[in-house]
């Protein structure tokens, strides 16, 4: 196999008083994604579904964030969400607090001779 990455996009969500981590997430893919239209697999004679999308999400609490319902955003490919530490929690004076994501997505084709 010939994995090849040939995209990443970034997006940025928030969720500003709920603290729903899961909801920053699943903006800030939609963010990234909703910028764009690239008919990436048909390029290279692909069909949908044979990409390989790795989304790395950055929050505060990553043990907050649901993967399934972030993986569920996307329509076709093979989906792997991975959630680290990062993104920011905004502290507000009347003690509820702005939660903050930053997403990577990457999009990668077998694209191995004679396949």
């Amino acid at each position: 196999m010939a994995v090849k990455r040939l995209l990443t996009e970034f997006g940025m969500g928030s969720s500003l008083r709920r603290r729903d981590y899961t909801q920053a997430a699943v903006r800030a893919v939609k963010d990234a994604l909703w910028h764009n239209s690239i008919n990436l697999a048909e390029l290279f004679g692909k069909d949908k579904t044979e990409m390989l999308i790795d989304v790395e999400v950055g929050v505060q609490d990553p043990n907050a964030v649901d993967h399934v319902a972030v993986a569920e955003i996307f329509p076709y490919g093979q989906v792997r969400v991975e959630v680290v530490h990062g993104g920011l929690d905004v502290h507000r004076p009347e003690g509820n607090q702005t939660v903050m994501a930053n997403v990577a997505i990457s999009v990668s084709l077998d694209l191995e001779v004679g396949s």
